[in-house]
């Protein structure tokens, strides 16, 4: 039986996905579940269910009050997005009048600005936004909600260039489309939100000279980055932002997002370790996404992506199965 929404709602808030589960006693001894077993939650049901995926990589479903186990939320930690500063400075002509003819300044420019730019965003700050920055205005009561505990603008040297960062402590692992989602909220808030009022605020940097900085610029070449799409190694720029596969234990059917460790269940997971597959290869080569990528995003996902092994190249050579380094 459903419980009611509000029960579900909180529920969800309490125990975020992510968290860490450990079985204590489970009532049904068909389970398979043994006390001291552990994994990490993916869902709760409207049932109550908490469905988890255990370190075996199997999945369990555990309930309130029948099963006993312990829930630990995940420690929360910094992901950080980039995006590309630009700036207009304005100063004085040789009579001391001030020109209102802008300088364009690109961001390898507004290095030398780097301290101003920084505390003039402290000062943007209001007092509503102390406790979680710009995700007090989010207003969504959704999974990016509860997993996003904050979220700031700040900038950062990087490369020789100041960049734009949205400093976001994350509770959990977001899901790819949480990502998304994340990315098109900050966007708008470094676009027609937060950011257009200060690129309104005038920094001052001496002599009568002020400049004007926007998180957010209409050109081509403007976007929103975790650091490993922006500054990762190049031979993953042949990869995908995101391929399917299949567990080899499992056979479940899983998302693996270029840059992240790990892997998350797919929405069109069937029983089916087969159809899986089928499932896996229809939509990778949809999105022309090939075998060599699948390998690569595989060994990525699980060896880290500065590794050769995350190199498509490495597989182009070889049949077109996904061979040992496979994960199904």
């Amino acid at each position: 039986m459903a419980l009611d929404q509000g029960w579900q709602d909180f529920l969800r808030e309490q125990f975020v996905i992510g968290s860490r589960v450990k079985v204590r006693e489970c009532a049904d001894p068909e389970s398979g579940l043994a006390p001291g077993m552990t994994g990490t939650l993916t869902e709760i049901d409207e049932n109550g269910g908490f469905h988890v995926r255990l370190d075996s990589g199997a999945a369990a479903t555990l309930r309130l009050g029948e099963d006993r186990f312990l829930v630990e939320p995940p420690e929360a930690h910094t992901l950080k997005l980039y995006m590309p500063l630009t700036g207009d400075a304005f100063e004085p002509d040789e009579d001391g009048d001030m020109n209102w003819e802008p300088i364009p300044l690109d961001a390898h420019e507004l290095m030398r600005y780097a301290n101003e730019i920084t505390t003039a965003l402290l000062h943007e700050r209001m007092p509503e936004e102390a406790e979680r920055g710009i995700m007090h205005w989010y207003g969504d009561d959704d999974s990016v909600e509860r997993k996003v505990r904050s979220a700031v603008f700040t900038v950062e040297p990087r490369d020789g260039k100041l960049w734009g960062v949205a400093e976001c402590r994350v509770t959990g692992e977001l899901e790819p489309q949480e990502l998304e989602m994340l990315k098109d909220y900050i966007t708008g808030q470094a676009s027609d939100g937060w950011g257009e009022g200060f690129e309104q605020r005038d920094i001052d940097y001496g002599g009568g000279c002020h400049l004007n900085v926007h998180l957010w610029n209409s050109g081509k070449d403007w976007s929103i980055q975790t650091e490993e799409e922006r500054f990762g190694p190049a031979y993953a720029e042949g990869l995908p932002e995101m391929c399917w596969s299949t567990l080899a234990v499992t056979g479940e059917l899983i998302c693996i997002k270029r840059g992240e460790r790990g892997y998350y269940p797919s929405d069109w997971n069937t029983a089916d370790r087969q159809r899986n597959r089928e499932i896996a290869d229809f939509a990778n080569e949809e999105r022309c996404i090939t075998k060599a990528q699948e390998q690569a995003m595989v060994c990525g996902s699980m060896n880290g992506w500065r590794v050769p092994g995350a190199d498509p190249k490495t597989y182009e050579q070889e049949s077109p199965q996904m061979g040992g380094m496979s994960l199904g």
